[in-house]
């Protein structure tokens, strides 16, 4: 059978040994049938050339919403809250379907230009057929879902749905795209957050997430204020009040927890809780720093993701490693957070928050082949000799320096072109989708 051979590459294999050497890797249709130091290739293979440079499972970023990408620029300079209130949550109001496929193209473009072969992502509340149909023409690998929001007086109606409505949307969502395209696409209960979710919304997600076992994606812990209001409104703090309804379990996968006491840290520990760590968003929303190196140390299954284009204003994988990695630094030492760590992160990391360890986050036989290739022949990231790989890509490697994108055994992406996406049309049609939302701003509400 004709597969693909990439030949002399640095292989970075994230495998149980995380080993990396110099060899070659054999797809053949989705999967890596071969990782050694030698592969001869069969007749009707495709050779791809990689003395050189450096061959990388793909990179997991576990907290993205594609939905916003068109808000690029929209909501600079703003605490969450505020974020949300005067311009996110007005824009996803004025969403139609076709500016919510062109936002979603917009975003797969840059992030499997940049690396990202799987996401997690939450849509808006409206048009989520739509992000699904980009998704499954870009190539991504996702587990995503309709974001839910039945409560809140300060949300737009167009967003604030009836319960049951809400539920029986994701359900439907669910049954059409779950496991779509050979597992490619998976599906996701997106409640937004506690402040905008009714206890009876909450619940029903977690006996509906028991019922069909996929996973529960929500923020938790981002800002002080929103803990706040959580205290006033359940009458305890985030994480308890999720232990307390039973969405504590190790299908709940949270974006943030930057604000957590021990008794929240040794929550998310017991109940095997996913976290999701977005250091570029937390940042400029000033949100906080969460405390990583401390959820680490307690075995809390960690990620990484770049959040919403709104509110980073990038989607860029290695813009977030080095991020995560500096941050600690300051308060915890030169020697937090090493190279390595992120980069385990950012791939095996990724894989086991979306339960796929499995299958994807290393280069090994058998799984999945989902790749990168990345050129690390340029002035900002030579000298090469002597040095240690993981460094170099976590502190010195840009998403400009990926060569090759590889998802499912396909190559999306090669020489800086996404071939899956028409470029020319969706930055057109994004520019034109965004002019016609902000027109409708005055009348959302």
């Amino acid at each position: 059978m004709a597969g693909i051979v990439v030949k002399g590459a640095k292989i970075v294999t994230m495998n149980g040994s995380e080993e990396v050497f110099i060899g070659d890797v054999r797809v053949e249709k989705d999967r890596i049938t071969e990782v050694s130091r030698s592969i001869v290739p069969q007749e009707g293979d495709e050779v791809i050339d990689a003395a050189g440079k450096v061959l990388i499972p793909g990179l997991i970023q576990t907290h993205i919403h594609l939905c916003q990408t068109l808000f690029r620029g929209q909501a600079d300079d703003l605490e969450l809250l505020d974020w949300l209130r005067k311009r996110i949550w007005p824009l996803e109001a004025a969403h139609d379907e076709e500016s919510v496929y062109y936002s979603a193209m917009l975003g797969l473009g840059e992030l499997i230009r940049s690396g990202t072969t799987s996401i997690v992502d939450m849509e808006t509340v409206n048009h989520t057929d739509a992000a699904f149909r980009a998704m499954s023409e870009s190539g991504i690998r996702a587990l995503s879902g309709k974001v839910m929001m039945d409560y809140g007086s300060e949300v737009p109606s167009i967003l604030r749905e009836d319960t049951n409505k809400s539920v029986e949307e994701s359900v439907k969502l669910l049954e059409k795209w779950h496991n779509h395209d050979n597992g490619r696409l998976q599906y996701a209960f997106c409640p937004r957050f506690v402040i905008s979710c009714t206890e009876e919304l909450l619940v029903q997600v977690r006996d509906l997430s028991a019922q069909y076992q996929v996973k529960v994606h929500t923020h938790a812990s981002e800002n002080e204020k929103e803990i706040e209001l959580v205290e006033a409104q359940r009458g305890m703090r985030n994480i308890v009040y999720l232990e307390h309804i039973g969405l504590t379990n190790p299908n709940l996968i949270l974006a943030h927890c930057i604000w957590l006491n021990e008794q929240e840290k040794e929550i998310l520990r017991k109940h095997q809780v996913k976290v999701s760590h977005c250091p570029g968003s937390n940042l400029k929303l000033a949100s906080g720093v969460a405390e990583i190196p401390d959820l680490l140390s307690r075995d809390v299954i960690l990620s990484l993701g770049a959040d919403g284009a709104p509110c980073n204003n990038n989607l860029d994988m290695f813009h977030e490693m080095r991020l995560s990695s500096h941050i600690q630094k300051v308060q915890h030492g030169p020697t937090a957070m090493d190279a390595k760590t992120v980069f385990r992160m950012a791939t095996m990391g990724g894989a086991r928050v979306m339960g796929m360890e499995d299958e994807i986050g290393s280069i090994e036989q058998g799984k999945k082949a989902d790749l990168v290739l990345v050129d690390l022949n340029d002035f900002h990231t030579y000298p090469s000799s002597e040095v240690d790989v993981y460094g170099r890509l976590v502190y010195s490697a840009t998403r400009a320096d990926v060569e090759m994108t590889m998802i499912d055994g396909r190559i999306v992406m090669k020489d800086g072109v996404v071939r899956t996406i028409d470029k020319p049309v969706v930055l057109r049609e994004a520019n034109r989708s965004i002019e016609r939302l902000l027109g409708r701003l005055p009348s959302i509400y």
